[in-house]
């Protein structure tokens, strides 16, 4: 008998080992997909690495696959040596990286079902939430969880369903879930028995009398190419030809439709360019004269694109972009430093461009959908049908196309996509492009792996033998350093696309003003209102900045100082006034505001703080004829809301932009002369050594949405600490004097770049447990470790989701390797599942935490 080593999408360490049923034998692969069964009732896909004859032994019974589903694979080996450097170095499983890996329509697993047990006979009263459970199972053969949490609106079911479980209640049962589904479409062709113009002539004469018949018949001729075909054979025949489609007459050539490769017509758009409705095409394929199928088609963008050429580059833009091509000569990575609005994008285009005239691939990585939406306009117009989109903004199904186009389309091709993108089938990958690279979304925070798409797509391109470009205004101080020591090619674009100028920055001390009273009421300094009246006037656009959505980050009540709490995590409930509700923005739990104080009963509540919606209004007051559009979360949840948010303010039809950190970056709007940062306080003030660099590059970045053309653009920032060192660097577009002096302090302190950190985190809805546990967890590191080992510390949050939280921090210098440190933390892991209050603890790992 032959066996499977399978990986699972589970948080497993190993590959499981699965028997092949005989009449799999001969055609299972390695890299394809099985359904196999896991525990007792679960059915989970999974993708075969090894076939091998050695029996695993007889200490238990081997399963064998249930089902095959692929008959070539569906992954390559090279996928699997990048899922195991992922494994290795973010210390998680491979399991784990499969699920993160593989698009959902490619994994079909089981789910449990819920059933209402027709013979149940109520022995007691149910409970309300009980009978409703009931009363929506009885409509249905069965409901998952999911569907039945969203039938009945009720939350936290398991509860409830394991009460009704244990009075007979319900049956709970396992089924597949269905995975990718082809997309299905109607085609119209001519009837097979029509294959002559002899054939052709009876047709129509057959629906002569119908004229709705007759004139769709005629579209569906027109649109299949026949109809052209025929008129291409008058022309040369000359005028003595007797073949006359207006008036249905035609030549006796019997062969002349054998001719014509007449294609099938969507019905859709047979339906659409006729203008007839579908029962007169019903009655053509009943006459037998059409013929209806369903063809498989595709989801991806095939509709024609008048592609254009690129840009021409500007003499600074084709410097910049030799500079490139000269430093991938002797280096695999190369850091692109350049000014906002200075024309990164057009370079990128051309090293694309050169990297498809080759015949390979390009990976162009975005650290976020809301950013994608005007490059990929941009990139259609240049790559037409050779671009792939690939983000959260698609479907599942439309996933699994691009990752089977992919994996067996010879075509050169350009992905722009997401952290996720990374992980597709690339088979002759030339260039991986990072743009802003330095943002903090690239990392990937819950669930495993923690993986930082920046360094892991670096890792796929020297898998590859690809290039890697870093792009951004303001780089991450590990990518500067690296350049600036030689490890990376660098390369600088210093002046602005066209010759515009950088903003004209202007700080303004608000607690000055407050101490006038010169801003008693309202959240706008005289300039900055000043300024936006200004630029009103001239038909020119604002984006007001504040990194906070809601509209108010807490209540606090005059009388006894009592602010709204969220009961799952450790932090107060923000306002939002378009819901009338106080939101946890870790969890999502909320309640409907107070009218009165929860603890004393006073009805003295006041908002304190401000975010995105309080400005909104404020603005509505004091510009009351200006359009106003709000982006953020709240206001962008689906993908349509956010392009039509963008549309609107990129046609002028917006006025003032207010947003969150998603106006920041990537986006080019002509007719903005104002920004206005509200409070840059509160960035300064995190508790984290990357706060002021974080701070920094948003200010920058948002400051370079302003005059992005030939006027100098305004911004204005509101501080009460305008003596800060660091916002007269951002006033002065200083990078390199923040870079100075941040990565001295990091060095000083022993901080990234100059240390590697690594989070262990453990959680536990026991505190004292988890304290405990964190104690000797650190213990046992610390006699291993030494003095790299830090903690336990209380996390600025100590509470999420109902989970206490204590963290270990681990300084590691740079040199040594990641998976040696692993195989210490599994010592130390092993030696802690023997402590039983262990088992209430969940641990990860947070390398490179961001």
């Amino acid at each position: 008998m032959k066996y499977a080593e399978v990986v699972l999408p589970l948080p497993l360490a190993n590959t499981y080992t699965y028997g092949i049923p005989e009449v799999m034998m001969h055609v299972i692969r390695t890299y394809c997909r099985v359904v196999v069964p896991f525990g007792k009732k679960h059915y989970y896909t999974g993708v075969v690495t090894k076939i091998h004859d050695e029996c695993p032994g007889q200490s238990y019974g081997v399963k064998e696959i249930f089902v095959l589903l692929d008959e070539s694979p569906v992954i390559q080996s090279s996928q699997l040596s990048f899922w195991q450097w992922i494994s290795s170095y973010y210390l998680c499983s491979l399991g784990e990286v499969c699920r993160a890996a593989l698009p959902a329509g490619l994994k079909i697993e089981s789910e449990t079902v819920i059933t209402a047990n027709p013979e149940y006979e109520a022995d007691r009263p149910l409970k309300s939430n009980e009978q409703k459970i009931l009363d929506t199972l009885s409509l249905s053969s069965g409901l998952s969880v999911s569907e039945l949490e969203k039938n009945t609106g009720l939350r936290n079911l398991f509860p409830v369903i394991s009460a009704l479980l244990s009075i007979g209640a319900v049956e709970v049962s396992e089924t597949l879930k269905r995975g990718f589904n082809p997309k299905m479409e109607t085609y119209v062709r001519l009837a097979d028995n029509i294959r002559t113009e002899a054939d052709l002539q009876k047709a129509l004469t057959l629906i002569k009398r119908a004229k709705q018949q007759e004139k769709l018949f005629f579209d569906y001729l027109e649109l299949s190419g026949i109809a052209a075909f025929l008129r291409k054979e008058i022309s040369d025949a000359g005028s003595d030809s007797d073949v006359n489609v207006e008036n249905n007459e035609y030549s006796d050539k019997d062969d002349l439709l054998n001719e014509v490769k007449a294609k099938a017509v969507s019905k859709k758009m047979l339906l659409a360019c006729s203008g007839i409705n579908t029962p007169v095409l019903n009655g053509l394929i009943q006459r037998g004269v059409l013929v209806a199928e369903e063809k498989n088609v595709s989801r991806l963008e095939t509709s024609d694109v008048n592609t254009q050429d690129a840009v021409v580059l500007s003499e600074v833009q084709q410097k910049a972009w030799r500079e490139i091509k000269n430093s991938f000569e002797t280096k695999d990575i190369t850091l692109l430093h350049g000014a906002t609005s200075s024309g990164k994008t057009e370079i990128y285009i051309h090293l694309i461009h050169e990297v498809l005239s080759g015949g390979l691939q390009a990976l162009y990585l975005l650290p976020e959908i809301a950013i994608s939406t005007q490059i990929t306009a941009r990139l259609r117009k240049i790559f037409g049908e050779k671009l792939l989109v690939y983000n959260s903004g698609i479907s599942d199904n439309e996933k699994v196309e691009i990752w089977n186009c992919l994996l067996r389309s010879d075509e050169s091709r350009v992905v722009l996509g997401i952290r996720s993108s990374v992980f597709l089938p690339f088979s002759r990958l030339g260039l991986v492009i990072v743009d802003e690279e330095q943002e903090a979304s690239y990392k990937q925070q819950d669930p495993a792996p923690r993986y930082h798409a920046r360094n892991a797509a670096m890792m796929l391109a020297f898998q590859h033998g690809a290039k890697t470009l870093l792009g951004s205004a303001t780089p991450s101080l590990e990518s500067y350093l690296w350049a600036k020591n030689g490890k990376y090619g660098f390369v600088t674009l210093d002046c602005r696309y066209g010759g515009s100028l950088l903003p004209k920055v202007e700080l303004v001390n608000t607690r000055e003003l407050w101490r006038k009273k010169r801003m008693k009421n309202t959240l706008f300094s005289p300039l900055l209102k000043e300024s936006i009246d200004e630029a009103l006037s001239n038909n020119e656009q604002v984006i007001l900045f504040q990194n906070r959505r809601g509209f108010a980050p807490f209540t606090i009540c005059r009388n006894c100082g009592e602010i709204p709490h969220c009961i799952n995590c450790d932090v107060s409930l923000t306002y939002h006034k378009q819901m009338h509700r106080l939101v946890c923005h870790y969890c999502g739990y909320s309640i409907s505001f107070p009218s009165r104080c929860p603890s004393c009963g006073s009805a003295e509540l006041k908002m304190q703080g401000f975010g995105t919606e309080k400005i909104e209004e404020e603005v509505a007051s004091l510009f009351p004829w200006a359009k106003t559009a709000r982006l953020d979360i709240d206001a962008a949840r689906t993908r349509s809301a956010y392009r039509r948010i963008l549309s609107d303010f990129e046609e002028g039809k917006t006025q003032i932009l207010i947003g969150t950190q998603m106006v920041s970056k990537g986006l080019d709007f002509a007719n903005v002369s104002v920004v206005g940062i509200l409070s840059a306080d509160g960035m300064m003030n995190i508790p984290d050594f990357r706060a002021y660099e974080r701070a920094f590059q948003l200010m920058f970045q948002v400051s370079g949405r302003a005059g992005r053309r030939k006027k100098q653009g305004l911004v204005v920032i509101q501080t009460s600490q305008s003596d800060n060192p660091l916002l007269r660097m951002v006033q002065q577009f200083d990078y390199e004097g923040m870079a100075r002096t941040q990565l001295k302090e990091r060095y000083d302190f022993h901080y990234p770049p100059y240390t590697r950190l690594i989070w262990i985190v453990l959680r536990s809805r026991n505190e004292e447990c988890l304290d405990k546990i964190a104690e000797a967890y650190f213990g046992k590191l610390k006699i291993r470790l030494g003095g790299s080992v830090s903690g336990p510390v209380y996390p600025p949050v100590t509470r999420v989701q109902t989970l206490f939280v204590r963290r270990i921090m681990l300084k590691m210098d740079v040199s040594l390797s990641v998976p040696d440190t692993r195989r210490v933390l599994e010592e130390v892991r092993t030696e802690m599942l023997q402590v039983p209050l262990f088992k209430q603890i969940l641990l990860h790992y947070d390398v490179d935490p961001q």
